[in-house]
């Protein structure tokens, strides 16, 4: 009786939100969905959450580094994000004297934390609609090709007016549903950033590749940071040691009463990028071009870099970063083409563009003015396959070589320090042969750059002679060369400068532009057609990294006959993972011992178990990861950092029965904080309820 009521109530669930889930909005449009958040559950006004006007929940919301999503939660400008977010900065931090990835960091003042090189925030100051500027300015303009030139100059002024750089406020014109809608952002970057808490990474990356996209999950993705300000309280470009902590518009507040089944939950956060108006054509390319070549030389490189880490820990931290960054697109990749097929999501398509069709040759006008999009975008996506395929195997191959990157930044004299310390020639060489020997194996004879044909016979000694002959394999070689007048001089001629060169130079293929520009037209008329006959209301732009909102709520779901999984889970679940032969599911002794005292403090739920991660039905995407998850009220209950197997495909299309967000419970890491860290500095800075 109790699983027919659980069934019943999990379906009238469903049915209640499975139409609000869907969607990532733009906060400016946010009041035309007020009524279904209300429905689903929020007690907040569209304008606590955006205001244009006055503080509000937006103004909380960060762009961390240069993909990710944070979120401000103190008065003092304490920062929480996902530990994959902070990855790249943790590891630039540490040595092999002080591995803080592998160990964790937690500063217990302001002089201990850790300014992060490199590192940006920005925050979203105005958000200003200004399709009507730009309509004007193309009324009498009937040709696309001259429409876009008239656009450029119109996005160039509009953007200049809002810009000033000695405040370090930005301001960029973003196209929306294909240039058919444009909306301003200004924003303000702070570069002053300090590490302050991370757990070792056997907290933070729990399951590893393994368990990346899957649940049950049991990971306490998290970092801590701090945004400091100078001494008014304005933004500085970098790391000044008189900067102090920047008070801020707002900060969240952190529940700890938890969630249940059903509950409201919302996300705000930079999404990176969606293809949810994908045609049949693009699948195509994506499932029978760029998917498998992606996942074939990457799966090559990763083997290379795995093998080699295992063999030396100094090598394991040079490519922890550089390795996570490759596996996870790689693995999204494999789910996602996986995902399209099962999911026959191409006959989907094909069903919205027979409707589209349809609707067109209804009218005589909309024939005329959205008769030849779809037949646009068909030649412009054909044309471009064959360079499509070419570019993708360069693409993969060169970005696996380690120096293509040093050789782009050969001339800044501050960028080698930070490459040579990760960077392993061994590896690198290896890794280059592979490469090689894709491209050769890959390419057309009349595609494959001539030096690589002639030297395939002897491709060991060729690459060895490269590297031997190259000042970006040795960092000796390249200091000294730095002490050189002619330092520049040196860096045109160096091996592998020409080498990348005759790489470029081998794409003979003159058409990408023109074919780019029919795709480009097509998209646009495809997309002004369907605003029209859908309604602009009903529809959201895809995710382009810009600020969205999305709203659900928390529940389960069943991948497949037979099978349930539950909505969030606990720490026992992370110690019956506990694998002493799998460094990814190596146990910290401490969580063991907490787990056997049942000593979870205030951060226990009222069934008595800590939760570790959760699900909802929330709408997001890469760029997300870091995003706070709110309850109605607008209170932080958790960091969304992943989606689920069953659902990779949902960039293309929105799965309501199968896609959930998977998220950290915000307790998991207050009880990291407390209970493991005993670092209680940062617990006393944070608004509880």
């Amino acid at each position: 009786m109790k699983k027919i009521l659980l069934i019943i109530t999990m379906s009238i669930i469903s049915i209640l939100v499975v139409k609000a889930d869907e969607g990532m909005w733009l906060l400016s449009t946010l009041g035309k969905n007020v009524q279904s958040m209300k429905r689903a559950g929020l007690k907040l006004s569209s304008e606590e959450i955006y205001s244009a006007n006055k503080s509000s929940l937006k103004d909380a919301i960060i762009i961390f580094g240069g993909g990710c999503t944070g979120e401000i939660v103190s008065s003092e400008g304490l920062v929480f994000t996902n530990h994959h977010c902070g990855y790249s900065y943790i590891q630039a931090l540490s040595s092999m004297e002080h591995n803080w990835l592998k160990n964790g960091f937690w500063a217990k003042n302001y002089e201990e934390e850790l300014p992060a090189q490199g590192l940006k925030v920005t925050f979203i100051r105005e958000i200003i609609d200004v399709t009507d500027q730009i309509t004007v300015a193309i009324k009498n303009e009937k040709e696309y090709d001259n429409q876009r030139k008239i656009i450029i100059d119109v996005i160039k002024k509009i953007e200049s007016k809002y810009t000033d750089s000695e405040k370090n406020i930005s301001a960029n014109v973003v196209g929306m549903f294909e240039d058919n809608q444009f909306i301003l952002f200004v924003k303000e970057t702070f570069g002053d950033v300090r590490l302050v808490g991370v757990g070792p990474e056997s907290i933070g990356k729990y399951g590893g590749d393994t368990d990346n996209w899957m649940w049950p999950r049991h990971t306490g993705d998290f970092s801590i940071f701090r945004v400091y300000a100078d001494q008014n309280n304005r933004s500085t470009k970098g790391f000044n040691k008189e900067n102090i902590p920047y008070k801020p518009k707002q900060h969240l507040t952190v529940s700890t009463k938890g969630y249940r089944q059903g509950d409201y939950s919302m996300i705000l956060g930079f999404p990176g990028s969606t293809d949810r108006y994908m045609t049949t054509w693009e699948i195509d390319t994506k499932l029978n071009i760029t998917d498998p070549i992606l996942i074939y030389i990457r799966g090559e490189k990763q083997e290379i870099w795995k093998k080699d880490m295992n063999s030396s820990e100094k090598i394991r931290l040079q490519y922890a970063n550089k390795y996570a960054s490759s596996s996870n697109y790689w693995k999204n990749s494999i789910g996602m083409s996986k995902g399209i097929r099962k999911l026959h999501l191409r006959d989907r398509k094909q069903n919205e563009q027979d409707a589209f069709t349809n609707w067109v040759n209804e009218d005589q006008k909309r024939i005329e003015e959205y008769g030849e999009a779809l037949n646009y975008i068909m030649e412009g996506q054909k044309g471009l396959d064959k360079y499509i395929r070419y570019a993708s195997i360069i693409r993969e191959c060169v970005s696996g070589i380690e120096t293509y990157r040093m050789v782009n930044n050969g001339n800044n004299t501050q960028y080698w320090k930070k490459y040579f310390k990760d960077y392993n020639a061994s590896t690198d060489r290896k890794t280059t042969k592979r490469m090689f020997e894709i491209m050769i194996d890959s390419l057309n004879s009349d595609e494959c750059p001539e030096f690589l044909l002639e030297n395939k016979d002897r491709l060991t000694d060729f690459v060895d002679d490269i590297f031997q002959a190259s000042i970006f394999t040795d960092s000796v070689k390249y200091k000294e060369a730095l002490k050189l007048e002619n330092f520049k001089e040196i860096i045109r001629n160096d091996t592998l400068t020409k080498l990348f060169s005759k790489i470029v130079k081998s794409n003979k293929n003159n058409d990408i532009n023109k074919y780019q520009d029919i795709l480009d037209k097509g998209h646009h008329l495809y997309l002004k057609g369907l605003m029209e006959m859908r309604g602009i209301e009903t529809m959201y732009p895809d995710a382009n990294f810009t600020l969205r909102m999305t709203y659900g709520n928390i529940l389960p779901y069943r991948p497949a006959d037979a099978v349930f999984y539950d909505y969030f889970t606990t720490l026992e679940g992370v110690v019956a993972k506990e694998d002493k032969n799998n460094p990814e599911f190596e146990l910290e002794p401490k969580l063991k011992e907490l787990l056997a005292a049942k000593d979870y403090g205030r951060w226990k739920d009222k069934d008595g178990t800590l939760h570790v991660n959760f699900l909802s039905t929330n709408d997001i995407t890469g760029g997300n990861s870091g995003s706070p998850v709110l309850n109605s009220k607008g209170e932080l209950i958790g960091l969304a950092f992943d989606g689920n197997w069953e659902a990779m495909s949902g960039d293309v299309a929105f799965e309501p029965e199968l896609q959930r967000t998977i998220s950290l419970d915000v307790r998991y890491l207050l009880f990291i904080v407390e209970k493991f860290a005993d670092a209680k500095n940062i617990i006393n800075e944070l608004t509880l309820n």
